[in-house]
């Protein structure tokens, strides 16, 4: 069991001083500070004081590698593994990972046992069948029997609008959504579609011709890296105002290493008119972000830092621009609603207890997954197996 008490709650609505109990992996109490209650003394309680810290829903990063990804340039530059470490310095609690650029020599079926080997760890995982090419890869034979028969599949990845692509037709990303969306419906969970955005002119058109004439909601897609070019990042205002989700791939002002810098791209919506439950930030963490020139060259490899959010989501609670609860939906409430989790992303009765604790600069102080600590006063106590 474990009680956090005089928390600055957000759920992430503004909750004031409260304490939290966590029993059995989920949050059983949310009570104002001071309150008198039954559960102030019982054995084998761990307490611990936030001191008025800010206290959140632990984060829930929608696109992360932890079974690595790249290799752009050659075998050389394949991204490692993530240890649970990385997650608990990260104040990430729920991961989903996915393939990316390498649906060759990397499998599904490595990609799921990772996330089984996470989940025993620690936190909460979830994975999408394909990479970003169409056809899609799968483990059973189809992205609908994926989704449908393997408890982790939530969703399905691909790529548009990007050399590394293989450039699919409508009609091929019409029946891609149309699987992933049945699949969902068949198994109750989200059927969500992760599709990779390049620079490429065509940018969001080909996902909105896809659904044209068709009844599948543009929701259904949830096109990242949004704010990687301009022209993009133009078009994805008009693409929020249909209905579609948009997803930042996390970007510091101090360091964007990916396209404009995040506060500004997430105000720019916000004035836009674009409903902040329809966008969400996450970090493409342990992804390779490589460079090219204007011949297709390489010409340099980056690892996107799974860290990133949490410096963003920080970076916008200390300017104080946007208000707080929405900042924290975009890396909270936001992802469960769109993924379909519904112990997710909030800090009430009958939630999971994930829990983040972040100091006065509003970095990790404590994390707790499932109502386990993983960090305790800034250190990490929770380590992986081979840590």
């Amino acid at each position: 069991m474990l009680l956090i008490k005089n928390a600055d709650l957000y759920d992430p609505k503004p909750r004031g001083a409260c304490d939290i109990l966590v029993a059995g992996g989920r949050i059983v109490a949310v009570v104002p500070s001071g309150e008198r209650t039954v559960f102030t003394v019982p054995c084998g309680l761990k307490t611990i004081d936030a001191g008025g810290c800010l206290a959140m829903p632990g984060i829930i990063d929608r696109h992360v590698h932890f079974n690595g990804a790249g290799g752009e340039g050659g075998p050389e530059n394949r991204t490692p593994p993530l240890q649970l470490s990385a997650f608990a310095r990260a104040g990430v609690t729920t991961a989903v990972g996915m393939l990316g650029t390498d649906g060759t020599c990397r499998s599904l079926e490595e990609l799921l046992m990772k996330a089984r080997g996470l989940e025993a760890e620690g936190i909460s995982t979830w994975i999408l069948t394909g990479s970003y090419s169409l056809p899609s890869q799968t483990m059973t034979g189809g992205v609908t029997r994926d989704i449908c028969l393997i408890d982790k599949v939530i969703g399905l990845k691909l790529a548009i609008s990007d050399h590394r692509s293989s450039h699919p037709t409508v009609e091929e990303i019409r029946r891609s959504v149309s699987d992933a969306r049945v699949g969902g419906i068949l198994s109750g969970k989200a059927g969500c579609v992760c599709v990779h955005m390049g620079n490429e002119p065509a940018g969001l058109t080909p996902l909105l011709e896809a659904v044209e004439g068709s009844d599948i909601p543009l929701s259904q897609f949830a096109p990242t890296h949004i704010s990687r070019c301009s022209g993009l990042l133009e078009q994805s205002a008009a693409y929020g105002l249909k209905g579609g989700i948009l997803d930042i791939t996390a970007a510091p002002s101090g360091k964007p290493a990916f396209g404009t810098a995040t506060p500004l791209v997430v105000k720019q919506l916000l004035d836009a008119g674009v409903e902040a439950a329809s966008i969400t930030i996450s970090s493409d963490g342990n992804g390779s972000m490589p460079s090219f020139n204007d011949r297709g060259e390489m010409t340099g490899l980056r690892i996107g830092p799974l860290d990133s959010v949490i410096e963003t989501v920080g970076e916008m609670l200390s300017e104080g621009t946007i208000p707080a609860e929405t900042v924290i939906s975009l890396v909270t409430s936001n992802p469960a609603a769109h993924l379909k989790l519904p112990l997710k992303g909030r800090l009430r009765e009958g939630c999971d207890g994930d829990v983040l604790v972040l100091d006065g600069s509003f970095r990790p102080r404590f994390v707790a997954a499932k109502g386990r600590l993983l960090m305790e006063d800034g250190e990490v106590i929770v380590k992986g197996a081979f840590e």
